[in-house]
């Protein structure tokens, strides 16, 4: 299918992305690394009136770390970029491991984190690791700039917390705890040549051998990204027995409400859940042992 007709922009700055936004007002979409938006445009399930492409504006491809404020990603950093960088692989493993195995080397030498989370799909593999981070999302507008909480970011599949007129800027993930530990963990029919069936993102904190906090969030099982939060009150302030972790992914299952399509069934899932928070919750405690 051919793409639609359609008016494209390439603005340098900031400024002048968030005036043709505001001045073309509602059919406009925002573009990044184009993964998603050039496929549902060739599918005929997207057809913007116009494009603004964000590529040509600087600072907005950065990448980068600060031992008090974190890490800060741009919307136009590539996903291979954040995958490799040496800070990320340091100091934030769990996102580096999610954006290594997902989509594919060409998707990753194009495709952006701000696009994956943009694009608001369940499966998005780079948002349970960011939650349980505690990520937040900063975004622009001719209104000013607001910072929202990864977890009240997404609204339902494709849908977003964006308001319109306002653009995604960047990422920003918080400095990790001492003691503390993330893990994520997928599973898909092709590795991460399909989209993730099941997603899960652990994150824990211990003072000793007691897990003082736990946030678990679970991907492609319900209508967004969702935290398990029953599963998160099994774990904290207790020793992580093997006892306890097998009682806290039965929980998590519990709490997921998956559907049943051409990737996997309801049932399978829901056990599948259970399978990946064992594997997260062990690996993140492992990490956090080494922190």
């Amino acid at each position: 299918m051919r793409l639609p007709k359609f008016e494209y922009f390439a603005p340098k700055t900031l400024e002048a992305a968030l005036g043709l936004l505001a001045e073309k007002g509602v059919g406009v979409c925002v573009l990044a690394g184009g993964t998603d938006v050039v496929v549902k445009m060739t599918l005929g399930r997207l057809t913007p009136k116009a494009v603004i492409g964000l590529e040509g504006i600087d600072g907005l491809n950065g990448i980068s770390f600060d031992s008090k404020k974190g890490l800060t990603i741009g919307a136009t950093a590539r996903l291979v970029e954040v995958a490799h960088h040496p800070e990320v692989l340091k100091h934030y493993p769990a996102l580096a491991h999610a954006v290594q195995v997902m989509a594919n080397v060409q998707v990753r030498n194009m495709g952006t984190v701000a696009g994956n989370l943009c694009n608001a799909a369940p499966s998005a593999d780079t948002a349970p690791p960011l939650i349980v981070m505690g990520a937040e999302v900063t975004t622009a507008s001719q209104k000013g700039e607001r910072r929202l909480p990864l977890d009240q970011f997404f609204k339902g599949p494709g849908l977003t917390a964006l308001e319109q007129g306002e653009i995604v800027t960047s990422i920003t993930v918080p400095v990790p705890a001492a003691k503390s530990g993330a893990s994520y963990h997928r599973i898909s029919a092709r590795c991460g040549v399909d989209i993730a069936a099941v997603g899960v993102g652990v994150m824990t904190l211990f003072e000793g051998e007691t897990c003082k906090e736990a946030k678990i969030a679970l991907g492609a099982v319900a209508a967004i990204p969702m935290r398990a939060s029953k599963a998160e009150n099994l774990v904290q302030g207790k020793k992580l027995t093997e006892e306890l972790i097998v009682k806290a992914g039965d929980q998590a299952a519990d709490e997921a409400k998956p559907i049943t399509d051409v990737r996997a069934s309801a049932e399978w899932r829901k056990q599948m859940v259970a399978v990946l928070t064992r594997r997260a919750l062990v690996e993140a405690q492992e990490r956090a042992k080494k922190s």
